[in-house]
């Protein structure tokens, strides 16, 4: 079979999928606003149980209404309703670990077994319906779990969520596999264009909130000359960030996927990437907030902290990404991520001018490195069977 063969028709993203993408818009802003109203390592903890959560909930669905036609009725109305779901979700984050752990943990469970069944029975062949089956299994190890903490004493709930969330992360990570093995997807019909698209798109929105705390923050403080003129080097380091994959890279991504024998383990990489981006970019919107917050503080603190070393994550988790689909463009990503980490080390003590002044030297220097003109760089097969 040639590898045309076996894809399905490209489609464009259509207008249900980008509303339900907009529910995310607040997921990542409650995120943001557990971390910096909980400066602590429990707090970080609870802050990245339910970023895979909402994470999970946001790559399941996507993955599935595009196997899916999203043009049937069936999997519209399941697009809708998971949607109205992630709504209650996202809101319920601020109190999950408190007083309303139900608003958070049951509307992720429906949104999350509701559509797997519904996968398992009306997937295009055998082997995805299989696939499917085998991540209901998954939740059914993982749901007792976020069950249990929620009726716990919340002196527990981390605990029991954490192993939840341990769970699916690795299920995730390994495509579901069963004893009897993991469901080989070589040569499955997938509009991997389609999914890229999708990712692509939420990227943006990710980005997008990050730009509402800087404009929340100047709004606060604008008044303040110091304030605003360290506020314009967040945003030039939120271009570079943007820069460094809508810019060349994602050329790359585009070649890569055009010409790989195995669309959905490439689409499975950059689900699993998708982790590390959320991650990165809730640390820098956090750390942004409480620097720009406390600009006249002698050090920049946790805040400092969390400025630079989200972006090194986020850079890591596009070079891992390239390191293991294209091969190429990963050696300057990780770079500038070693860089940013080993700043982020010296950045608790350190002004919050200077942590603006190195974060913007070193993503600058990156982007404009990554976007030099090369007209014909070449494009390497999988490195990974």
């Amino acid at each position: 079979m040639m590898v045309g063969e076996a894809r399905r028709t490209h489609r464009d993203v259509s207008p249900l999928e980008l509303f339900f993408d907009l529910v995310f818009v607040l997921a990542i802003g409650q995120l943001t606003h557990h971390l910096v109203e909980h400066l602590t390592w429990r707090g970080a903890a609870e802050t990245l149980v339910a970023l895979v959560a909402v994470c999970g909930v946001w790559a399941f669905t996507t993955f599935e209404v595009t196997l899916l036609d999203i043009e049937h009725t069936a999997t519209r109305a399941v697009t809708i309703t998971v949607m109205g779901l992630g709504l209650f979700m996202n809101a319920g984050i601020g109190h999950a670990f408190d007083d309303s752990p139900w608003l958070f943990v049951m509307p992720m469970l429906l949104a999350l077994v509701g559509p797997a069944a519904y996968a398992a029975a009306t997937a295009p062949t055998s082997r995805l319906r299989t696939h499917f089956v085998h991540v209901l299994i998954w939740f059914a190890v993982s749901a007792p779990f976020w069950v249990a903490g929620a009726a716990l004493d919340p002196k527990w709930r981390l605990w029991c969520w954490a192993v939840a969330a341990l769970i699916d992360l690795t299920g995730t990570w390994f495509a579901h596999p069963v004893p009897s093995g993991t469901t080989r997807t070589q040569q499955l019909p997938f509009d991997a264009e389609h999914m890229l698209e999708r990712m692509r798109l939420f990227l943006i929105i990710l980005l997008g909130e990050t730009v509402l705390t800087l404009g929340r923050v100047i709004a606060a403080h604008h008044s303040d000359a110091l304030t605003l003129v360290l506020a314009a080097g967040c945003f030039v380091a939120l271009v570079c960030l943007w820069a460094a994959y809508f810019g060349r890279a994602e050329r790359l991504v585009e070649n890569h996927i055009a010409v790989t024998e195995n669309p959905i383990r490439s689409v499975h990489i950059g689900i699993n990437v998708i982790y590390g981006v959320v991650t990165g970019l809730v640390m820098f919107a956090a750390g942004s907030e409480l620097v720009l917050a406390h600009i006249g503080d002698a050090q920049a603190g946790v805040g400092g902290v969390l400025m630079l070393a989200g972006p090194a994550i986020y850079l890591l988790s596009h070079a891992i990404y390239f390191r293991i689909t294209t091969g190429t463009g990963w050696v300057a990503r990780a770079v500038g991520a070693a860089l940013l980490g080993m700043a982020a080390i010296a950045a608790y003590v350190l002004p919050a001018y200077v942590v603006v002044i190195m974060l913007v030297v070193i993503l600058l220097v990156l982007a404009i490195h990554l976007n030099k003109d090369t007209n014909h760089e070449p494009i390497s097969k999988p490195l990974l069977p």
